[in-house]
């Protein structure tokens, strides 16, 4: 397959320029990272970034337990380790997707240094320039940016407030098919996805499963938020229902914390030799003191009560940020109501562009992701992704507060300036739930 010249956006004072190899051309500055610089001043109340709220970790009780570690078992801790990740930790892996479900073996477990890494490896291993990779519309833009640094096809499939929509990918798959595109896998997060907050209903998860299996389609489920549900129980994973097409990756970042950089893959054996070599490539092997410490978390502390604390803690936030946008926002202005996860994706009325009006919104102290973060293709004009994990209520509050000004003001300059409706391109979930529908 002859692949189009990627378009450059390097420049000749680069004296690097004519050495860096094709891929580099699609690495971009991630929006979210981006945001990072302005939304982390005091006086601005960040929407944007999806930073875990860990505060109410037993910190001191952890210190001791680390000071011990280090002393009986430092030279085992802070020495080099397997590739595959220590044994002890692919078992206490194996216990916490027991949670939702999954049977698994701890040799089928790969530890990677975070869930992104765990991608990057899955990606690596099974994609060429101009594969195509199926993706919600919208996407974690990690992934997105995953996917364009070894230079595959995006293409996205649509979602409505029940998950991904089976009769969307059968459809791409039977397009793609007559076009003569290799479709590798479908990405997809079912558990309060990222951006959306949505989650995929049991009946839905079967029905992508099926689908999967008529047309021998691969799914990397990515499982972040999985047991931070604010229902009753969290629901099955994916990989529960079907052990031979979906690939898991997993993620100690959002139920215990982020700093220590340990996720991982479930994979069948095949594929696991495959991301060993690849691991062993990349990194000798994944961080092996963050693994001790894990561990040491997992044996000493009742991690699952610490797992219903941060229940309560998000559910207060999720209930502010819905509050909120129900008594600030602008009239025509819908959002998701995510049962768990960190976020809501908000549909703005015609006309408004969530990219445009975000240097407004900064000057007028409050910050969010613009929705084009999460396409490949330039869709999300329209939405805005907000986060709900890490600010205090009576921030998210006042948060919510200055950006219905800043879309009044908006929304008034449009008037004023006779702008009238734009031709800005969005995506609104089909039959999503709108403000009043609790």
């Amino acid at each position: 397959m002859t692949l189009p010249e990627p378009s450059r956006r390097d420049t000749r004072l680069d004296p690097y320029i004519d050495a860096y190899a094709e891929r580099t051309h699609g690495l971009t500055v991630s929006a979210v990272r981006a945001l990072f610089a302005v939304a982390n001043r005091p006086e601005v109340v960040s929407l944007a970034g999806g930073m875990p709220n860990i505060a109410d970790l037993p910190r001191e009780a952890l210190g001791r337990a680390v000071d011990r570690l280090i002393a009986e078992r430092g030279t085992q801790a802070m020495q080099y380790g397997s590739g595959q990740g220590e044994p002890f930790m692919r078992e206490k892996i194996v216990e916490v997707m027991a949670e939702e479900h999954i049977r698994a073996h701890a040799d089928d477990v790969v530890v990677t240094c975070g869930s992104q890494q765990a991608l990057d490896l899955v990606t690596r291993v099974f994609c060429d320039p101009g594969d195509v990779v199926l993706a919600e519309a919208p996407s974690y833009v990690g992934a997105l940016g995953t996917f364009h640094a070894y230079q595959c096809q995006v293409v996205h499939v649509a979602m409505d407030d029940a998950g991904l929509d089976p009769v969307a990918l059968r459809g791409a798959l039977v397009s793609l098919k007559a076009a003569g595109k290799r479709v590798k896998f479908l990405y997809t997060i079912p558990n309060f996805q990222n951006p959306t907050g949505v989650t995929q209903t049991v009946e839905r998860r079967r029905a992508i499963l099926e689908i999967a299996r008529e047309h021998d389609l691969l799914i990397i489920e990515d499982n972040p938020y999985g047991l931070l549900t604010l229902g009753p129980a969290p629901l099955p994973a994916l990989r529960s229902m079907d052990a031979d097409n979906v690939i898991y990756l997993g993620s100690f970042s959002k139920i215990f914390a982020p700093g220590f950089r340990v996720g991982w893959v479930l994979a069948p054996h095949a594929v696991r030799e495959k991301l060993v070599l690849t691991q062993e490539a990349a990194t000798l092997c994944p961080p092996v003191f963050s693994q001790f410490a894990i561990a040491t978390y997992l044996d000493e502390f009742d991690w699952r009560s610490q797992i219903t604390v941060f229940r309560d803690m998000y559910r207060a936030r999720r209930d502010a940020m819905l509050a909120g946008l129900e008594e600030h926002m602008l009239e025509g202005t819908t959002w998701t109501q995510p049962d768990g996860g960190f976020f809501v994706w908000v549909t703005l009325p015609e006309g408004l562009d969530s990219q445009a009006m975000l240097p407004r919104a900064v000057t007028a102290r409050v910050a969010y992701t613009p929705g084009t973060a999460f396409y490949a293709d330039g869709m999300g004009s329209r939405n805005m992704r907000l986060s709900f994990c890490f600010p205090t209520p009576e921030r998210i509050h006042e948060g919510t507060r200055r950006l219905g000004e800043v879309l009044v003001q908006e929304q008034e300059m449009h008037r004023t300036f006779g702008l009238g409706t734009t031709t800005t391109r969005h995506h609104d979930l089909t039959a999503g739930p709108a403000p009043d529908i609790s």
